[in-house]
């Protein structure tokens, strides 16, 4: 026969067991979803930092290959510039890859057009004073840049040849005294470097006087400057990584590939190259008009010094 007494310790024993296995339970499951919280935090923690590049947007502008309400080419100046990744037009041409810690520019055929050129472009201008294009250097204040870079996907024409494009320029400017000295309606002067990726090699040209006896007036004037045969390096970067060096000082400009290879400039023609002042330029300034080219440039580093 059992008890009352033998009932209730049964009771109390069986209550002890359930009450035990029921906050093991619920440790369990507090357990398992302090764990998940715990990898989701670290999953967005992860996903917000990603990989920067080197890059300080603050001194620069960038045109894009899409046009304003102007029909004029759409450009972001600083501060406007260090939000590009927020920037709804911007994102399709301008915008940042987190995994390989680069700025994409993306180029292709538009109808955004600069003054004088038919090529379209996503590429940064350089502005030593913050929204102003006016101040500029010469090759006698001297100047440097390097860019850690590579082409991240390019076209390719008819006969199985990428598509071309420039990814690093030293261009010109007429000052507001020479411009109207030669009646000119801007400020433009010719690029004195253009750096291509150019079918996977790296290709520079510059600029050389047609007559190294013209006056200084006359070198004012785009028409008095030539193109030069052009200069490729040896190395071939396809499209791995690859750093290039741009060093300006007075009456000479180098060229450098990776820390190994040199091209440089100096002589008459840089020597008088002095009269102008210059910016930097950097991106993607894409060399076709061809239906459906295109071409993405990734930059990894990029950095100016005067």
């Amino acid at each position: 026969m059992y008890t009352l007494k033998s009932y209730t310790g049964l009771f109390l024993l069986v209550f002890s067991i359930c009450f035990h296995l029921n906050a093991q339970n619920n440790s369990a499951v507090e357990q398992t979803l302090l764990d998940q919280t715990k990898t989701q935090k670290k999953k967005k923690k992860k996903k917000r930092k990603g990989r920067q590049p080197k890059i300080d947007l603050s001194h620069w502008k960038v045109t894009l290959p899409v046009t304003n309400d102007q029909g004029k080419p759409y450009e972001i100046e600083p501060p406007e510039i260090l939000d590009y990744t927020t920037n709804e037009i911007a994102k399709p041409y301008m915008y940042l890859d987190d995994r390989k810690g680069a700025i994409v520019f993306h180029a292709m055929p538009t109808a955004s057009k600069t003054a004088n050129t038919k090529y379209t472009r996503s590429e940064l201008r350089e502005q030593m004073v913050p929204g102003d294009n006016n101040t500029n250097w010469t090759f006698e204040e001297g100047a440097y840049m390097k860019g850690r870079i590579a082409m991240e996907a390019s076209s390719k024409d008819d006969n199985g040849k990428y598509h071309r494009t420039i990814i690093m320029q030293i261009h010109g400017r007429l000052t507001n005294e020479q411009r109207d000295l030669i009646g000119q309606k801007d400020n433009n002067a010719p690029p004195i470097l253009k750096i291509y990726w150019d079918n996977g090699k790296i290709r520079v040209k510059t600029k050389v006087l047609k007559n190294i006896n013209a006056s200084d007036e006359e070198l004012l004037h785009e028409d008095a400057w030539d193109n030069d045969p052009g200069f490729n390096f040896e190395q071939k970067v396809d499209f791995n990584a690859f750093t290039l060096e741009v060093k300006v000082s007075k009456g000479k400009m180098v060229i450098i590939l990776n820390g190994t290879e040199y091209k440089v400039y100096k002589g008459i023609h840089m020597e008088r190259w002095g009269i102008f002042e210059n910016y930097f330029k950097a991106g993607n300034y894409f060399q076709s008009r061809e239906e459906g080219s295109f071409s993405k440039v990734r930059f990894y580093q990029l950095e100016v010094k005067h």
